[in-house]
């Protein structure tokens, strides 16, 4: 098993060139299964969660080739609209695939999603829309089967309430509404960047998606009851742009140009970023990142988009470890997302858990020690800690890292840190 090693040797300089957002090619990729087309997304990162996801497709009876940063999914129509527990229950985002293969094909076997494990993560709310649209649903032996009005029959548009925002249950329901017959709205969708960009590309395939971004989406259902294909260049990583944000800002004196970044999907972090005494700012189609002075302490709460990212809620806890006075950390997103505090407090850091937030004091220094990542944010905050500690620093169980974030040893090593992967480490 991998681990990285990281010996903390002062501020990053240089440009890191941000890769395509996996929260965006992944729902794309499941949205190939609307077509019998050819498609092509362009922009993917190399990821295990594309690799994870073409394997899925595969298996489901669609060739797909993963060149990154292209992924071509082949023209084909013969499709088993069953997902194994195999494959679903490496990446929760594999329910993705339910929406599509039941508006399709009439009926879906679907296992339940796995995933890293922070904290209960339902599809309460996939299964209550695609009721809505006249699905039957029943759950047998952990798995998801799903079918369609008749026993078989095409979905029928209607108006859907999430109960909360949830991104992959908007996602599911805007690719299982774009083959219902008539109209269907959504409310209280998810806000994402992510969920606009699937909205483009159902556009592009010939659907009439509005709203896809905001908190209510409007779907006309296509008469043909097939998408076609599409061609189209992702996003950038949001979430990859933020944390070389932080891990510009770990050490005073970096300057980091971010390659691609776009500052309007980042707007909550840049606030707190700038009130920490960090220097933001666009040039061009980069972003530049410069720490002139000492941090200063910031207070956070995760929320949905376009709140704070809980996907960044690592990543700035460790910011704020070395950041002078008490910061205040609440997570009200998932509720085992501090899971990573164990690993800093072994490198000094000063951080008090208290139920669903984290109080953080600033120390003069953080120190090198082994540590082990837990899922996949908290092992990004854990190497970006080991760019500013003392001595050396191993995080260990780094598959989690490689689930998310493309070479990330080698773009920070492109801008000054010494890190290094080191194969076969120990568990």
């Amino acid at each position: 098993m991998d681990a990285i090693r990281i010996r903390g040797n002062g501020p990053l300089r240089g440009t890191v060139r941000v890769s395509g957002a996996k929260n965006a090619a992944l729902p794309i990729l499941c949205a190939t299964l609307l077509s019998d087309g050819a498609s092509r997304l362009r922009n993917v990162p190399a990821l295990r969660d594309i690799e994870t996801t073409a394997a899925l497709l595969r298996f489901l009876g669609r060739g797909v080739d993963v060149e990154a940063p292209i992924v071509d999914v082949a023209a084909g129509a013969d499709v088993k609209p069953e997902a194994p527990y195999e494959l679903v229950k490496q990446m929760r985002a594999s329910v993705l695939v339910l929406g599509p293969l039941v508006a399709r094909f009439g009926r879906a076997k679907v296992s339940l999603p796995g995933g890293c494990q922070i904290g209960a993560r339902p599809i309460d709310q996939h299964l209550k829309g695609l009721e809505a649209l006249g699905c039957r649903i029943h759950i047998e032996r952990g798995y998801v089967i799903a079918e369609g009005p008749g026993g078989g029959g095409r979905l029928k548009g209607n108006e859907i309430y999430f109960d909360i925002p949830t991104v992959t249950g908007t996602e599911n329901l805007m690719m299982a509404a774009a083959l219902a017959k008539g109209r269907s709205t959504l409310v209280n969708c998810a806000r994402e960047p992510e969920v606009e960009e699937l909205g483009r590309v159902l556009n592009k395939m010939g659907a009439e998606v509005e709203g896809a971004g905001t908190d209510v989406i409007h779907i006309r259902g296509t008469e043909r009851g097939e998408l076609g294909p599409f061609d189209h260049a992702i996003i950038a990583d949001r979430i990859e742009a933020g944390t070389y944000m932080v891990a510009a800002a770990i050490a005073e004196g970096g300057d980091v140009v971010l390659e691609g970044a776009n500052l309007d999907d980042m707007e909550a972090l840049v606030v707190k970023m700038r009130a920490a005494g960090v220097e933001v700012a666009s040039e061009g189609q980069n972003v530049r990142v410069h720490r002139p002075g000492p941090l200063r302490a910031v207070n956070v709460t995760t929320a949905p988009h376009p709140g704070f990212p809980t996907d960044m809620q690592a990543q700035f806890l460790v910011l704020m470890c070395t950041a002078r006075g008490e910061s205040v950390i609440s997570e009200t997103i998932f509720e085992n997302r501090f899971m990573h505090v164990p690993e800093l407090q072994r490198m000094g850091a000063s951080v008090a858990l208290r139920g669903n937030t984290a109080v953080v004091q600033g120390v003069d220094k953080l120190y090198g020690a082994s540590v082990m990542a837990t899922d996949l944010r908290a092992s990004a905050s854990l190497v970006v800690a080991g760019l500013v500690a003392e001595d050396e620093t191993e995080v260990r169980r780094v598959y989690h890292i490689d689930r998310g974030y493309e070479h990330i040893e080698q773009k920070l090593r492109s801008v000054g840190a010494k890190i290094e992967r080191v194969r076969g480490a120990e568990a």
